[in-house]
């Protein structure tokens, strides 16, 4: 999927330091190469970050925040039983264009039909193209909730929901529902090369693509006739910095200007350092080791709460997270609302491990595998240290459990098809509803569509629950529904939940108006270089 129309990977990086960055050019130091440039079918942070500045959605969320903000569309109606809604898109929105394709019109209603169409519908051209696992879409169980999405004109669009759901202008504004140029799909479909749409992609957002090269750069332009005014940086660079360490050599010779997910251990000489600033905020995700439900034998809910007790979690948290992670009770970080803090975590107690498992016919232990993540995420520092240190707590009431791992998209990939029997995972918030979490990540549509379900837990109980919050308006009665569902989580134990992090983003002092995000994005509209 990469490509790159000008220079060689190494000349492209020799380019970039070797030309002293202007002022008006911001590098981000990206941890990792995107998946794609297809919203619809991405799932991790990193792809998020590298599309996000080139589409733009239907609404938004305000920067800096969870609160819905126009986007395309510039206002909207809601029918009155919640089922109904009428988007008024805003006129004149230009698009970008490349080396394939010139667009002839402005974003229309056709266009806001293609996003959905292309996620829901498989008699559309694209719904195979690169992908047809929208996992986002699916998750969130929009092929049941959808009943109708209509062109009432160019720029007006309905769309017909089956049941009222609470959650949905949030859902909206996420990442997965980016609007890409139905024109430029049609023309690439014709021209037979359908891929380049997801690959050398045209939006409608701050900023155009100009080059893309795997594992080392991409390059941005802002946009100059973008619908929101033009971004104040001219340029804008991902330095793609696998290396938490490296990115933060870089951000002090100021080679680059922001960075992710610093080692915890690097944070006291970040802090000491003249030059930066360390942003922080109570981050809206969670670390967790799934255990897949479905096989043997973490298809019983006594090994689960024996693995569970076997654990040192506060030793883990401490060891790998120092002062920047707090350990997990609950499925939702403790800044969300309906959060309930009633809730007990299992306690470290190998003994009591040790005859549960005998209980469930595992008096000497079993072995298993442990699947650990090749990167560093927001929700998880060092994801192979927490996998030695469980490896080492298990061993000690008789389970051998044996490390392994993939490159990160082929892990994710292995994981939603439920290849593994435990595998580490972790989840950024991404619109502030605990629908996201327990519903996204927890669901039984995300069970078994290779969604974001690794544990393929699926139980009616707390399904039940959570699937009538969604329908529900009134956030107490929503709020009672979600407290009571962290309970049967907790009872029923698909996940041994490690760590809520904190967020904390290193910026040079030069950067003006940068904005954590509630949902760990780095979006750079708004964004300047004193």
């Amino acid at each position: 999927m990469s490509y790159n129309r000008t220079l060689p990977a190494l000349a492209i990086v020799a380019a970039l330091f070797a030309t002293p960055v202007s002022a008006k050019t911001l590098v981000f130091c990206s941890e990792g190469s995107p998946e794609n440039f297809y919203p619809g079918i991405n799932t991790t942070g990193t792809s998020f970050d590298a599309n996000s500045q080139i589409y733009s959605r239907i609404v938004d969320f305000e920067r800096g925040t969870t609160n819905v903000v126009p986007g395309l569309a510039e206002k909207w109606d809601i029918s009155a039983d919640g089922t109904v809604y009428t988007f008024h898109l805003r006129k004149g929105v230009k698009w970008h264009s490349n080396a394939n394709f010139k667009p002839t019109r402005d974003l229309n209603a056709d266009d806001i039909l293609f996003m959905f169409e292309r996620q829901w519908k498989e008699s559309n051209p694209y719904f195979k193209v690169t992908s047809s696992n929208h996992s986002y879409f699916n998750d969130m169980g929009m092929p049941k909730l959808l009943k109708s999405v209509e062109k009432v004109d160019d720029y007006t669009v309905k769309v017909t929901l089956n049941a009222p759901e609470a959650p949905f202008l949030s859902d909206l504004a996420m990442e997965y529902a980016g609007v890409q140029s139905k024109e430029y799909a049609d023309a690439m479909m014709k021209a037979g090369t359908p891929e380049k749409v997801d690959q050398e992609p045209i939006g409608s957002g701050p900023f155009y693509l100009v080059q893309y090269q795997k594992d080392a750069i991409i390059r941005y332009k802002a946009f100059p006739q973008f619908w929101g005014g033009k971004a104040a940086i001219d340029d804008l660079i991902f330095s793609i910095t696998p290396d938490a360490s490296v990115r933060w050599a870089k951000l002090q010779k100021g080679e680059c200007h922001v960075m992710p997910y610093p080692n915890p251990a690097d944070l006291d000489a970040m802090r000491k350092d003249p030059n930066v600033t360390v942003l922080e905020q109570p981050g809206l995700n969670i670390g967790y080791l799934a255990y897949n439900t479905t096989k043997k034998p973490f298809d019983d809910v006594r090994v689960r709460k024996a693995v569970n007790m076997a654990m040192n979690k506060k030793a883990i948290v401490d060891a790998v997270f120092l002062s920047s992670g707090v350990p997990a009770i609950n499925p939702i970080p403790p800044t969300m609302w309906s959060y309930n803090k009633s809730i007990k975590d299992d306690p470290y107690d190998p003994a009591a491990a040790k005859k549960l498992l005998a209980e469930a016919g595992y008096p000497n232990g079993f072995e298993t595998d442990l699947w650990a993540m090749p990167v560093q995420r927001p929700y998880n520092p060092n994801a192979k240290r927490i996998a030695e240190l469980m490896q080492a707590d298990l061993a000690k009431v008789g389970i051998q459990a044996k490390i392994v791992s993939y490159e990160w998209g082929e892990y994710r990939k292995r994981a939603q098809a439920g290849e593994h029997q435990m595998a580490q995972l972790g989840w950024t918030g991404d619109n502030g509803d605990p629908d996201n979490f327990l519903n996204t990540l927890l669901g039984c549509a995300s069970a078994k569509s290779n969604g974001s379900n690794i544990a393929k837990f699926c139980y009616q109980p707390f399904e039940d629950l959570v699937q009538k919050a969604k329908t529900t308006s009134d956030q107490a009665e929503r709020t009672k529904l979600y407290e009571q569902a962290q309970v049967i989580f907790k009872e029923q134990a698909p996940w041994f939940t490690i760590a809520h992090s904190v967020q904390l983003k290193p910026v040079r002092k030069e950067v003006v108006g940068f904005k954590l995000s509630p949902f760990g994005r780095h979006t750079f509209y708004g964004v300047d270089i004193k």
